[in-house]
């Protein structure tokens, strides 16, 4: 074959490809929304059938089970007891046909309809939408309480703008988490005795950090060395957000935050802003993470009132909500405190 039939198959080829590739990820669009569609309606017909049958809670288990059993009989596995349960509430709770996205499967609206709250959920609709979530992923954002954290200690304003429009990242602050999850690291790579441990285990696991990090990082690089009248200094990691255009650099300390730990940082982020910053960039972030944090210490350390320097707390676990809301309180009590003690000053 002369090198122009090659260049023309395999131009044929690309074309042939693309139109197969677009019918194959339109047949699924068309599948999935025929799926949420059927499975509404199964809901809305169970719904109507009880509204007008007994009241009884026993009638309302026996239509279920014989329902189930009809289907499976007929339709396969699918229609176990526990899925037309699903489907009942999936009718209950997006009562609006034309509400449902299409983006999602069913197993994504199966994860939603374990959340109780209207705002949660619709949060939880806009980022898989926007970040393409995998199932797998929208569960581990729901069991690490996402939503909770980037709402902690926010107005409600701000915690409407989350249920509308998911996380919408303008300044520098919104790109911080209070806890970070660290659980995909798992059990075995969670002795770790110093920074160095830490830092490892997260490159090894890159794709999940930069996840947990949140939206717009990119790595750029570890133990960044920078040199000064001939000292070296090292970041442990550097990142770059292309949402809000500026580096984010990372220092990890195992226990205590302490002044000299913020000072570093403080010394880090003026070095990359005179002499690592590009043209158009904008101010350059610091993110301390560490077991255990003290917000006045960071408040009374830091020159010139920094904005950009931020101390987070990370966890090798899944949090509760009565853990945040606990953390919320503390950070309550703290801001009090210090108010309390300016104004007697």
């Amino acid at each position: 074959m002369i090198k122009n039939e090659v260049v023309e198959l395999d131009n044929l080829y690309n074309k042939v490809k693309n139109i197969l590739e677009y019918g194959r990820n339109s047949s699924y669009k068309a599948i999935n929304n025929f799926m949420l569609e059927s499975y509404w309606n199964i809901g809305k017909a169970i719904v109507e059938e009880e509204q007008k049958g007994s009241s009884r809670a026993e009638y309302g288990k026996a239509i279920i089970s014989g329902l189930s059993k009809r289907l499976i009989e007929e339709f396969g596995n699918g229609y176990s007891r526990a899925n037309i349960l699903y489907m009942r509430q999936f009718y209950v709770t997006f009562p609006i046909l034309h509400s449902l996205r299409g983006e999602l499967s069913w197993t994504h609206y199966r994860l939603l309809l374990k959340l109780s709250k209207e705002e949660i959920r619709n949060f939880y609709i806009m980022e898989c939408i926007e970040n393409n979530w995998s199932t797998r992923e929208l569960e581990r954002q729901i069991n690490s309480l996402l939503f909770e954290r980037l709402s902690l200690g926010k107005d409600k304003s701000v915690i409407k703008k989350l249920s509308e429009y998911g996380q919408v990242i303008q300044e520098s602050k919104d790109l911080i988490k209070d806890p970070y999850i660290f659980e995909f690291l798992g059990k075995n790579d969670i002795n770790l005795n110093i920074e160095r441990d830490l830092e490892s285990a997260l490159m090894n696991k890159l794709q999940m950090f930069l996840l947990e990090l949140g939206k717009g990082f990119s790595f750029v690089a570890r133990q960044k060395r920078i040199t000064i009248d001939g000292d070296h200094y090292y970041i442990d990691l550097v990142f770059y957000n292309y949402i809000l255009k500026c580096f984010v650099l990372i220092d990890l300390k195992m226990g205590k935050l302490s002044h000299t730990d913020i000072g570093q940082m403080d010394f880090y982020v003026r070095y990359f802003e005179k002499e690592m910053k590009n043209d158009g960039d904008n101010p350059t972030i610091g993110v301390l993470l560490c077991t255990d944090k003290n917000d006045s210490m960071v408040k009374y350390t830091l020159l010139n009132d920094n904005q950009n320097i931020f101390a987070s707390k990370y966890k090798f676990y899944f949090p509760t909500e009565e853990e945040l809301l606990s953390e919320l309180e503390r950070e309550k009590s703290l801001i009090e405190i210090e108010y309390q003690l300016e104004k007697n000053v």
